[in-house]
This record gives C-alpha cells, sequence and structure tokens, in this order.
C-alpha cells in the first residue's frame, strides 16, 4: 500500500469529509515498468497532453504550473454525458505525484502516483484512485464501470509511455501477471 505524504494527507481528508462508505471506488495497482522514474513521473505530470491519449478527456487546460504545483480544469465525457472538474497536483521529481480535488460533480477525489527505481531496471509506478460523486445517479454508473474504465485509463498510459520511450513489457511486481491489484 501507498504510505507517503500524500496519503497521509488523503486520508486526513477523508475523515475530514466525513466520509465513512468504505464500498466507493478505491483501486491500487503496481506495475514494474521498463522506464525510469524520471520517464514516468514526467509522463504523468505532463497534463496539458491527456486529452491527446486518455480516453473519455475531452478538453484541459492548465490554470497555473510550477515545478512543484499544477491547478488544471478537465472535461470528462462518456455516453452523452460531460462533466468539469478542477484538481490540484502536488508534484515531487521524480517520486510522487498527488492529485487532489478542487471543485466539480464529486464529493471527493483522491490519486496518487509513486514512482522507485526496480531492482533490475526499470521503474515501479504504485498507482492509487479513490473518489465518490454527489450524484446517486453518477455513483451507480461509476460503480458498474469503475474496473474497466480504470484499466482502459491504465493501458492508455501504459501505451503512451511505450509510445514516448519505447515498447517494452510490464512486468508485476509478484513476477507471475501484467498487474496486481489491491
Amino acid at each position: 500500500m501507498i504510505s507517503s505524504g500524500c496519503a497521509r494527507r488523503a486520508k486526513r481528508s477523508w475523515r475530514a469529509s466525513g466520509r465513512t462508505d468504505e464500498t466507493l471506488p478505491r483501486h491500487h495497482e503496481t506495475r514494474i515498468l521498463p522506464y525510469t522514474d524520471e520517464q514516468m513521473f514526467a509522463l504523468v505530470t505532463d497534463i496539458a497532453r491527456y486529452p491527446e491519449f486518455l480516453p473519455w478527456v475531452i478538453a484541459l487546460r492548465v490554470r497555473s504550473d510550477s515545478e512543484h504545483e499544477t491547478v488544471a480544469d478537465m472535461i470528462v465525457g462518456f455516453k452523452g454525458l460531460r462533466e468539469s472538474f478542477s484538481c490540484r497536483v502536488h508534484k515531487q521529481r521524480p517520486r510522487e505525484v498527488c492529485v487532489s480535488y478542487i471543485d466539480g460533480p464529486m464529493k471527493h477525489l483522491s490519486n496518487e502516483w509513486q514512482f522507485r527505481p526496480a531492482e533490475g531496471g526499470g521503474c515501479r509506478v504504485d498507482f492509487m484512485v479513490d473518489f465518490s460523486f454527489r450524484s446517486r445517479m453518477f455513483e451507480a454508473l461509476a460503480g458498474q464501470m469503475f474496473d474497466k474504465a480504470l484499466r482502459k485509463m491504465i493501458a492508455a498510459f501504459e501505451t503512451r509511455a511505450d509510445e514516448l520511450y519505447g515498447a517494452g513489457r510490464a512486468i508485476s511486481s509478484d513476477g507471475r501477471s501484467p498487474s496486481f491489484s489491491g
């Protein structure tokens, strides 16, 4: 499990928001990829390019960007539904990216990326996302499609890394399958 400064901040904010329903979508994934931590950090923090490769990202506007923080507005859409939201991206080059929710249709959104050099080369990537919607309709839709949508987005990041840095094979931390989830 991710045990970073991001995770500690997120746990505090979850408690502060009064969140008690542990059945809401939450996912943790670990991958070993044949790229450096710096390359993966650069890919994840190149937020302005998300509409080029991430499914359902229709448009994105970066409001501010610095070495340690980006604030962006994003429009996502799926089957006629469109929503916009704003987030703050905290960056600790090249080890950690934490996304915190500012405003939009959600009650809560937190996502974290950690990048560590892997034994034998490459990079261990830990990814966690946790969210809930204000709308019961969106919450029900998200619950039904969460796993499929998340896998599609993770695949989009991996494909983008292959395109930018050269094709490679992802191996899980247990060495048996492409990934493991938690």
